[in-house]
């Protein structure tokens, strides 16, 4: 009985050890096929972006190109000022970002640690401002930034996109602080430490990950903004990458090519942002532990 038992143990590791293999399989598969419909927009924009008109019109969108031909990239680089949108659009991501994150992390200090009245109302407020169409925001917005001589300026997009990211910020981490240690901010407390003492050098280290997250998904969310740049931004040299895009398929629907030129130099900053920071991004936007 005993070696049948010793002979039958290894039998069912290694059945198990090869379902689990094929299983890893499977969900790599998956992957790859998701991978694979993720960077086929891309793909395609490159594809077009080099061909020219007449090979465009010969096989379609779908085929690779029979010619290479950067003469699209070129007059969209120029006749855009590519440089100075992209310019812009660095500016006003990062600075709405660093905005955002402060913003965000002194209401949710607020809500959180120091557990204001009205803290939970205060939320169900942010949440309810996420919620509300950017196009009922405009119209108010608009007639504010031009009574206070801020219209057709880039520092009344900063302001406007980064008070709308703090809702989301605040609401992610009032819930983050809510769970905050109290005992370490009682023994800051006992060594006389003030408020802002206790915010920028106990509870800021601990968060540098989340607040790393939370700025980078600020950063892209403001680069692919589109209506607000749109509205507030009426001078050429104030746009953004993303206006420049939707002026250029608007005004030249009938040049495919331009606009595969202008989708892929519009994601190629944002796919090399993703890459620089894409550690940061898998870290999570939760803090598991606490040094």
């Amino acid at each position: 009985m005993a070696v049948t038992s010793a002979i039958s143990a290894p039998a069912v590791s290694v059945h198990h050890s090869q379902k689990k293999g094929i299983g890893r399989w499977v969900v790599l598969a998956i992957l790859l096929v998701f991978l694979a419909g993720t960077l086929f927009p891309f793909f395609l924009a490159a594809f077009n972006a080099i061909k020219t008109p007449s090979d465009y019109a010969a096989n379609g969108p779908l085929a690779f190109p029979h010619s290479f031909d950067l003469t699209a990239l070129k007059n969209f680089w120029m006749n855009v000022d590519f440089p100075r949108k992209l310019f812009n659009s660095i500016l006003i991501s990062g600075c709405t970002a660093i905005l955002a994150v402060v913003l965000s992390l002194l209401n949710a200090y607020a809500i959180g640690i120091g557990r204001v009245r009205g803290g939970q109302v205060m939320l169900v407020i942010l949440l309810i401002s996420i919620m509300a169409p950017q196009e009922a925001l405009v119209y108010p917005l608009y007639y504010m930034s031009k009574q206070v001589g801020l219209f057709d300026s880039m520092l009344s997009v900063i302001l406007i996109i980064g008070v709308l990211h703090t809702a989301f910020g605040t609401y992610l981490l009032s819930s983050v602080l809510a769970t905050f240690p109290r005992e370490i901010i009682e023994a800051a407390q006992i060594d006389n430490a003030t408020r802002w003492q206790i915010l920028w050098m106990v509870i800021v280290p601990v968060l540098r990950p989340t607040l790393a997250v939370l700025a980078t998904f600020f950063f892209i969310w403001t680069w692919n903004e589109f209506l607000i740049p749109l509205v507030f931004l009426v001078s050429n040299n104030n746009q953004t990458v993303s206006v420049a895009m939707g002026v250029l398929s608007g005004a030249n629907t009938q040049e495919p090519t331009a606009i595969a030129a202008a989708s892929l130099l519009g994601i190629t900053p944002t796919v090399i942002f993703f890459l620089i920071f894409q550690r940061t991004l898998t870290r999570g936007v939760a803090v598991g532990a606490v040094k």
